[in-house]
């Protein structure tokens, strides 16, 4: 049968080149420019701290943290929908976990469970939301975004009369919960192992279990999907879900490791994570994209945040650094996009 495939010149019996199945693959931009990037700051920046082992965990971080969001926020993109609540929801989580731990002595694990029951139900109202109404995400989450936003500051205010709750810090000793969140390993933060291990899961159930085909599915066609027997609106939910989840996990770190919560934590963290996912590879339009993309997006992130530092660059230039980064990701990601459509055709 192999055979009388292969002499009808059958597709899937095809064998395509490494060069091509390498150019088929969405993070291929991300982790050459990550590349780019590191020389550049190594030969700019590499004397003034770039590359000894405090200036390399730093920037680690940075990149560790918004990470954490981008791996869930290129899950969502690749499903086909937005999250712009994820920066608000960052600061409701960080009091959640704070004020009834600061205020009303809870213990600190049952306060961080409190956290992420309140992660999962915001995303599944904003799936829900979206699965029923069928408005865009973007529209949805934007408005959940001044909600969590505005509900967390007016809690907090009629609750402790302070927009910030300090204190954390005194009752993370021997806390089991805590821990995970809080410390080094090998000298390492440990944001940069919840990255590394977020992003190898993340990773193994887009690429080998029946829920990464089904978000695959539904980013490229929903309906086509829905009547391929998917379960849509249980994916967008679940995806929800997971990004909100990620923000969570963003706010107990800074939470525990700064000992507070802050109402404004989290500002323009959503963008950003996006970016990370896009400069990853992830299009705009869904079911194309990759965990391993956002992960190096994020590295990209970081290194530019932290690298203009070692340079003494002032700052202020960032923005235009990332702003150009961006567009050249875009262009790049569509140029590869056209040679695997080539590839393949």
């Amino acid at each position: 049968m192999a055979t009388e495939l292969r002499s009808r010149g059958d597709e899937r019996l095809r064998r395509v080149s490494p060069i091509r199945r390498l150019l088929a693959r969405p993070e291929l931009g991300a982790v050459s420019g990550a590349v780019l990037v590191f020389v550049f700051f190594a030969i700019v920046a590499g004397d003034n701290g770039f590359l000894n082992f405090r200036g390399i965990s730093s920037w680690l971080e940075v990149s560790a943290q918004l990470g954490i969001l981008a791996i869930f926020a290129a899950l969502l993109m690749i499903g086909g929908e937005f999250d712009l609540s994820i920066g608000s929801m960052i600061a409701t989580a960080g009091v959640v976990m704070a004020i009834p731990t600061v205020e009303f002595g809870w213990p600190l694990s049952l306060s961080i469970l409190l956290a992420f029951a309140t992660a999962a139900l915001v995303g599944f109202i904003n799936g829900t939301i979206v699965n029923r109404t069928r408005l865009p995400s973007f529209i949805v989450t934007l408005a959940f975004l001044f909600i969590l936003r505005g509900l967390t500051i007016g809690f907090t205010r009629l609750l402790t009369g302070r927009t910030q709750v300090r204190g954390v810090g005194d009752h993370l000793a021997g806390d089991p919960l805590g821990r995970l969140f809080h410390g080094e390993i090998l000298g390492l933060p440990i944001s940069v192992y919840w990255w590394l291990g977020l992003a190898i899961v993340a990773s193994w159930v887009l690429q080998k279990t029946r829920f990464g085909n089904w978000i695959y599915a539904v980013g490229g066609d929903s309906e086509a999907a829905r009547n391929s027997g998917v379960p849509v609106e249980l994916v967008r939910i679940l995806l929800f879900i997971g990004t909100a989840t990620s923000a969570t996990i963003f706010a107990a770190l800074q939470v525990i490791d700064f000992g507070s919560a802050d109402v404004s934590r989290g500002l323009l963290k959503e963008f950003e994570a996006i970016i990370a996912a896009v400069i990853g590879g992830c299009l705009l339009t869904g079911g194309y994209g990759s965990a391993i993309g956002a992960v190096f997006g994020a590295l990209i992130f970081g290194m530019v945040l932290q690298g203009i530092f070692f340079t003494g660059i002032n700052t202020d230039w960032f923005n235009v650094f990332l702003g150009v980064m961006l567009l050249i990701a875009v262009v790049f990601n569509n140029f590869i996009r056209r040679r695997a459509t080539e590839a393949s055709g």
